[in-house]
C-alpha cells in the first residue's frame, strides 16, 4: 500500500495549497443508533449557487471480514470525488468477524447496511445539498462485489430491508465495481455467508450479482487489472458478458499489469479521467 499512502499524501497536500478545496466530517452515525458502524463525508469545500450536488457511496474491501471506511483507497477515492464537485460518503458496514477474531455470518446484512448508506443520503438530501436522483456508488473487492449488488438487485428480488429510513429509495443512478468477484458459486466456503457452497449452493447463486443481471441495470463501469491474483479477471469478463448478454449498459476497462488492490491512480494508468468521467456522464450530465 505505499504507493496507495504516498498516491493519499499528495492530493491531501493538493487540496491543503488549494484552501480547504473538501472538507471530511469523520464518524457519522448513518445506521440504527444500536450500531458501531460509522461513515465518514466527504464534501466539497463550498455550494456558493446552492445547487444540489451528485453523491456516492464508497464501500471498502476486505474480503467481507475485514477493511476500513478511513484505508487509502477510500481516501483516496473520497477525496477525488469531493474535489470534482461530489459528496462523498465512505463507510464501515458489519464485518463477518469481529476484533476478537470470532466468525459470523452478515449475509445479508452487510448489502442492506450498503442499501442503507444510499437511503441516509436520500433522508438527508436536503441538508447536504445533494441531488436524490443523483446518487451513484463505488467500491473495492469486496466492496465491488456489494457496489454491483447495488446495481442489479430490485425490488423484486426481496433483498431491500425494512428499515431505517424505509421511506427511501435504495437504488442507484450508476455503479464502478473495482475488481469484485461477480459469480460466489465458485469459492467452496466464504465467512459471511456461514456455510459451505456445497453446503448451500443456492445461497451463493442469492449472493452473486450475476444472478439478477436484466436491462434495466443502471449504466455500471467494471475496471480489473491483468495482474490480480486474489479476484480473478475473468470475473469482469463474466459479469460484462452477462450483462451485455442483458442489454444493460456497462463499460469493462482492463488495466494492463495492475494487481488487485489499487485506486484512482495507480502505477500503470491514471483512472481518474475513466472513473470521474464516467461519474459525470451518468451523475452531472443533463437529462
Amino acid at each position: 500500500m505505499k504507493i496507495a499512502l504516498f498516491a493519499v499524501a499528495a492530493l491531501l497536500t493538493v487540496a491543503a495549497h488549494a484552501g480547504e478545496a473538501f472538507r471530511i466530517e469523520k464518524d457519522i452515525a448513518y445506521l440504527a443508533p444500536d450500531r458501531k458502524e460509522k461513515a465518514d463525508l466527504y464534501l466539497p469545500a463550498s455550494n456558493p449557487s446552492g445547487a444540489r450536488r451528485p453523491a456516492v457511496v464508497i464501500i471498502h474491501g476486505g474480503g467481507w471480514t475485514g477493511g476500513d471506511k478511513g484505508a487509502a483507497r477510500e481516501i483516496n477515492i473520497g477525496t477525488n470525488l469531493a474535489l470534482n464537485g461530489y459528496v462523498g460518503l465512505s463507510i464501515n458496514y458489519v464485518l463477518a468477524s469481529t476484533n476478537k477474531g470470532t466468525a459470523k455470518a452478515t449475509w445479508p446484512q452487510n448489502l442492506h447496511d450498503c442499501m442503507t448508506a444510499v437511503r441516509w443520503l436520500r433522508k438527508n438530501a436536503e441538508r447536504l445539498q445533494v441531488n436524490p436522483e443523483r446518487i451513484g456508488v463505488i467500491g473495492g473487492s469486496a466492496g465491488g462485489h456489494l457496489a454491483a449488488m447495488l446495481a442489479v438487485i430490485g425490488g423484486k428480488d426481496g433483498l431491500d430491508p425494512q428499515g431505517p429510513y424505509g421511506e427511501f429509495s435504495c437504488r442507484v443512478q450508476c455503479a464502478v465495481d473495482l475488481y469484485g468477484p461477480a459469480d460466489l458459486s465458485g469459492r467452496l466456503h466464504l465467512t459471511m455467508l456461514g456455510r459451505s457452497s456445497e453446503e448451500a449452493p443456492e445461497l451463493y447463486r442469492a449472493a452473486s450479482p450475476v444472478t439478477y443481471v436484466d436491462k434495466l441495470d443502471p449504466p455500471i463501469l467494471i475496471v480489473h487489472g491483468t495482474a490480480d491474483k486474489t479476484v480473478d479477471v475473468g470475473q469482469s469478463r463474466l459479469f460484462a458478458a452477462k450483462l451485455k448478454e442483458a442489454g444493460a449498459r456497462h463499460e469493462l476497462v482492463i488495466v494492463e499489469g495492475a494487481p488487485h488492490t489499487f485506486h484512482l491512480q495507480p502505477k500503470q494508468r491514471d483512472l481518474r479521467p475513466v472513473v470521474l468521467g464516467f461519474f459525470d456522464q451518468h451523475l452531472k450530465a443533463a437529462r
